[in-house]
């Protein structure tokens, strides 16, 4: 977690982003951030399943998670709060979540040019080391849509 003097310039970026409606529908909630740098946790649930036979999460949800935690990771990154739109998000799954288990996602910001971010991330279960998908992302800056303004809501 951040210090003090980041923390009261992060917490209302990361209060924004956290009731975004996808965040609160998959359950997402944020277990670490930095400047840079964010960890999502979503719990397991039989609704988000993708295959009943087998009981393994749908790969939509882990895609969810890696583009949320990437564009949370761009948000604490910028000098100035703005817009942003991923432009391009490249996953390698590695290996089906296991059942019944919490899957975390974490995002770092790697590159920030004048309209574009580059990100790097994975998502993991019980160990960071043992991802079950990793994700390169592009984010552009500046997009007209969603940005955390002073009432949270969509601004052009």
């Amino acid at each position: 977690m951040p210090d003090d003097a980041t923390d009261a310039r992060l917490r209302p970026l990361v209060d924004i982003v956290t009731n975004l409606p996808h965040y609160r529908e998959l359950g997402l909630e944020v277990v670490d951030y930095a400047s840079g740098s964010a960890t999502l946790r979503c719990d397991y649930r039989p609704e988000l399943v993708g295959d009943p036979q087998t009981g393994v999460v749908h790969g939509g949800v882990v895609t969810t998670i890696l583009d949320s935690v990437c564009g949370l990771a761009c948000f604490l990154g910028l000098e100035e709060p703005q817009a942003i739109a991923t432009l391009d998000l490249r996953i390698d799954y590695l290996k089906p979540a296991r059942v019944e288990r919490p899957i975390f996602g974490f995002a770092e910001l790697i590159k920030v040019t004048r309209s574009v971010a580059f990100l790097r991330g994975h998502a993991y279960q019980d160990t960071a080391d043992d991802a079950v998908a990793i994700c390169v992302a592009t984010f552009m800056i500046g997009s007209v849509g969603f940005r955390p303004g002073g009432d949270g809501g969509v601004q052009p």
